[in-house]
């Protein structure tokens, strides 16, 4: 019941509804009145359960203006002491005992939580690894698990205690009940805080952790020769996953190599072995001079900590040829090398003057398509599909032609559901939606009630059946839905240059309204495509003559295709290997 009231107001009135409680609190407290600290107490503590469980932005909010849980526990204490006090006939020594009680709890929680931080430093998270076997390694002793968990101020929670017998106390007249929980309390923590201590005494002397040369002796012996890179959060590492399997297919030795444990995570399944350090200057300390190529997906200000090894060649592989500006970045100029799909990265890079020479560009292709279906390869015996997939809201300004999802989305969602003969829609949006534009995030989800309402699956792992889906989720991936999809209605991205891929007709989406020369001109990667107004007026057409295969784009599909991703007859996971071949030669 606590958890639905927090859940119909905002962040702000939640965090305001806990301090008023413990304001109560105090002044009841100070004042006497049993009645209303009980009922003043009792919202306190349900509400600090509550924002840790149910509402973390409240939280957050709290301790970015300084409120946090233990200035709001020594609040707590500091109003049973006051009730007490102020209700309860005390001798000198008992005042003396009623504050020790509260303040002996408080003393032990900060040396536990000061030991504990000194046995965390003895075994540093120094780094992640995965598919890779280091051997017997001989830590510090740990306290066990549930101990870990309630060290720092989280054991000062136990003088919660004190606010029922506090009112025992009052109602009964005597001092006792206060000094009996107080007790039990104060006894807690000391077991808590014995077991700390004596975990942190048995590990005096064990000298550095052995994790991080047990990873180096690894890769002494193994010898890696590729190394792909990737320093970007948990929410990015889409970007890595799409060039796990190609790494895995070199005829060279592959490392992964990550900078974040919450990517390290969210990583993909993978048989290369993967390392994650997230300190730089651990990082920095590894000796990785076996590695003839490290493989760059992002642009982050990490990569430094790797650009640094003098002794390889660095090359920005990316995720994803679009037209958009960020697949020009002028940061990829620190690179050895940058490797595009076709031509028309070339010609991008060439356009937009930001200081990578022609001479660093090499043309690759996209192994990652090789599981992607060509037009008429598979077997046509469901609905037909409608992919939409719009990209994000972008992080380089506000533009609101960024993507179609804020101005058109309801409307194209719409359109498709409502279309007859039906059509099958599967929805699957960029992976950072709504994660800056609120607005994005807003329409996101109203789509997904469409669809739910439709009958759809809003959640959905896989696309057997005929059901419409939303698809979020890391699987099925993107490229599945391709093999599924018979017209595809998406934005200016690189979701489109890899639908080229299939052959089959696609939609970009023109929010903006630019005339439809101008808007090919400017993005190339729609020269075959059917173009989407704002209205969305066009789509009942688009569909109707694309399910009836008389697609007038036919041929314009198939020349960008070599523009985009380089010859029909190259095969780019072989190109892949004869340019990776090359590096560490």
């Amino acid at each position: 019941m606590f958890a639905t009231l927090l859940a119909r107001v905002g962040v702000a009135a939640r965090g305001a509804l806990l301090l008023l409680c413990y304001l109560v609190m105090l002044a009841a407290g100070a004042l006497g009145w049993v009645g209303l600290f009980a009922v003043a107490g009792l919202a306190a503590v349900l509400g600090d359960l509550a924002l840790g469980r149910w509402s973390a932005p409240t939280e957050n909010l709290l301790v970015k203006v300084g409120l946090n849980r233990p200035y709001r526990q020594l609040a707590r204490d500091l109003s049973v002491a006051l009730l007490v006090v102020a209700n309860v006939n005390l001798s000198s020594g008992q005042l003396t005992v009623l504050l020790l009680l509260p303040a002996a709890v408080w003393v032990i929680a900060i040396f536990a939580g000061a030991l504990t931080e000194m046995i965390d430093r003895r075994n540093p998270a120094s780094a992640l690894v995965r598919n890779i076997e280091l051997g017997p390694l001989r830590s510090a002793p740990r306290p066990p698990e549930w101990v870990g968990r309630v060290t720092g101020d989280q054991l000062a929670l136990v003088n919660v205690a004190l606010v029922p017998a506090a009112v025992a106390a009052v109602v009964a007249e005597d001092v006792v009940p206060v000094f009996a929980v107080g007790a039990f309390t104060v006894a807690a923590a000391a077991l808590v805080g014995g077991i700390v201590a004596l975990t942190w005494l048995r590990g005096r002397g064990m000298g550095q952790s052995p994790l991080l040369p047990a990873v180096q002796r690894w890769l002494d012996s193994y010898r890696p020769e590729v190394a792909l890179y990737f320093a970007g959060p948990a929410k990015d590492v889409y970007q890595a996953n799409m060039w796990l399997a190609p790494t895995e297919a070199l005829d060279q030795r592959g490392v992964v190599l990550l900078r974040s444990k919450e990517a390290f995570l969210e990583l993909a399944d993978t048989r290369l072995p993967v390392i994650c350090v997230p300190a730089g200057v651990d990082f920095m300390n590894l000796e990785l001079g076996s590695v003839r190529a490290a493989l760059y997906a992002a642009n982050v200000g990490a990569n430094i900590h790797m650009l640094r090894e003098p002794g390889m060649k660095h090359v920005f592989v990316g995720h994803g040829d679009s037209d958009k500006q960020a697949s020009v970045n002028p940061y990829s100029k620190v690179y050895d090398e940058v490797w595009v799909a076709g031509l028309a990265g070339r010609e991008r890079y060439a356009r937009a003057g930001v200081g990578v020479l022609d001479s660093d560009i090499v043309e690759i292709g996209r192994p990652q398509l090789a599981g992607v279906h060509t037009f008429g390869a598979e077997s046509v015996d469901r609905p037909f599909t409608v992919l939409y997939a719009p990209t994000w809201e972008g992080w380089l300004d506000d533009d609101p032609y960024h993507t179609s999802l804020v101005l058109m989305g309801e409307r194209i969602v719409k359109g498709l559901l409502a279309t007859a003969p039906a059509v099958r829609l599967i929805y699957k949006p960029h992976p950072l939606t709504g994660s800056r534009a609120k607005e994005a995030k807003t329409v996101h989800e109203r789509i997904v009630e469409r669809i739910r309402a439709a009958g759809g699956d809003p959640d959905a792992t896989s696309l057997d059946g005929t059901r419409h889906l939303v698809v979020t989720g890391r699987t099925p991936a993107l490229f599945d839905c391709f093999n599924q999809t018979d017209l595809l209605i998406s934005d200016v991205s690189s979701v489109v240059s890899d639908f080229v891929q299939s052959q089959r007709p696609y939609v970009v989406a023109n929010p903006g309204g630019l005339p439809e020369d101008e808007f090919r001109r400017e993005y190339p990667t729609s020269r075959a495509a059917y173009l989407l107004s704002r209205d969305c007026g066009e789509l009942e057409k688009i569909v109707s003559v694309t399910r009836a295969g008389d697609d007038p784009m036919t041929d314009a599909r198939r020349e960008l295709k070599t523009y985009l991703l380089g010859p029909a007859e190259a095969n780019p996971m072989e190109r892949f290997r004869e340019e990776i071949s090359r590096l560490c030669r």
